[in-house]
């Protein structure tokens, strides 16, 4: 009995932790090295691109897995990688769950839906059971439970699983891999920039201008690492009511206080200063978050909708993003 028992727990840990991260004692050991790690490709990608915000909240993984599809959809190979290790939002955005299978190497395989390629943590941390009654006062007759399992891991932890994100899974031949880049400009990020030659970053924000503030560190940030910035998006830049049409900008667009045109002040100006180009406006539309929540982002659930301005914005910055790393569109 005791045996079986500890057999059975023993699977369960395997499950809770499958990077095979210490859970206690001493975090795990790295061989020193002189100087900065050598930038290298990822195996079997021509073009890695990374999608940043600095900031939370500002609708990165949105834009970055919509900008995916825009790829994909177009016949472009092409895959996802959500590097947010305590955040993960890529499993909810193209409703995919499960532990990834490994090949002969010992590598990941990733996750694909609307043809797109994917992998991210939250593929690896244990899926929520189903309830085993439904309460008869739930609105859901099939209410998804949320899985409740912090991901609280040190500085050293992240890192040994970004290399293992990065460098343990089978893409096979990709033309562009996106990476979806957590909020900051820390550990994560300074891996990323320092191991991998990036073809270019996308960086995200909103109109005001506590987001934008942001959102030029992190311009900063790749500048510093020689990481070409191929441009900024402003997320929600207007709410275009469904009724009438009029288009009303909720966030205002930064320093909007001050007297003098746009051109002056927000986005556009600090792109123009930065040398940065400004790649379009992603609309605030109550469509683009229900698309989100239910698995299906804006550009594969509009797919039939030649007229939706929602699914265009996100072709139109896409087909810019491809024209500045060299991607045929």
């Amino acid at each position: 009995m005791l045996s079986k028992r500890l057999f059975s727990t023993f699977r369960v840990l395997q499950h809770d932790n499958p990077l095979g991260l210490p859970r206690s004692g001493t975090p795990p050991s790295f061989p020193r090295r002189r100087g900065l790690p050598e930038k290298r490709k990822i195996r079997d990608v021509k073009k890695v691109i990374a999608v940043s915000s600095a900031k939370g909240g500002v609708g990165k993984s949105t834009i970055a897995v919509n900008l995916a599809l825009a790829f994909a959809r177009r016949g472009i190979r092409t895959g996802i990688l959500d590097t947010d290790i305590f955040g993960p939002s890529i499993p909810t955005l193209l409703n995919l769950s499960g532990e990834p299978r490994l090949d002969e190497n010992n590598c990941l395989l990733p996750l694909t839906n609307y043809g797109l390629k994917s992998m991210s943590m939250g593929y690896l941390l244990p899926q929520p059971s189903p309830p085993s009654s439904t309460p008869q006062s739930s609105p859901d007759p099939n209410p998804i439970p949320m899985d409740s399992t912090p991901i609280s891991w040190r500085g050293l932890m992240v890192t040994k699983a970004m290399h293992q994100l990065l460098h343990s899974v089978t893409w096979g031949a990709l033309d562009v891999l996106f990476l979806d880049l957590p909020p900051g400009t820390g550990d994560v990020q300074l891996t990323i920039n320092q191991e991998i030659q990036l073809d270019g970053a996308v960086v995200v924000t909103t109109p005001q201008d506590i987001a934008l503030r942001d959102a030029v560190r992190g311009i900063g940030m790749f500048q510093r690492m020689d990481v070409p910035v191929l441009g900024m998006v402003r997320n929600m830049a207007f709410f275009s009511c469904p009724c009438c049409g009029t288009a009303t900008e909720i966030f205002g667009h930064g320093h909007a206080h001050l007297k003098g045109k746009e051109e002056e002040w927000g986005v556009r100006a600090e792109c123009r200063r930065l040398g940065v180009e400004f790649l379009g406006d992603v609309p605030l539309d109550g469509a683009v978050c229900a698309d989100a929540d239910r698995g299906v982002p804006t550009v594969v659930a509009e797919e039939n909708n030649p007229d939706s301005k929602r699914r265009g914005a996100f072709l139109e910055i896409a087909e810019r993003v491809a024209g500045r790393v060299g991607v045929q569109w």
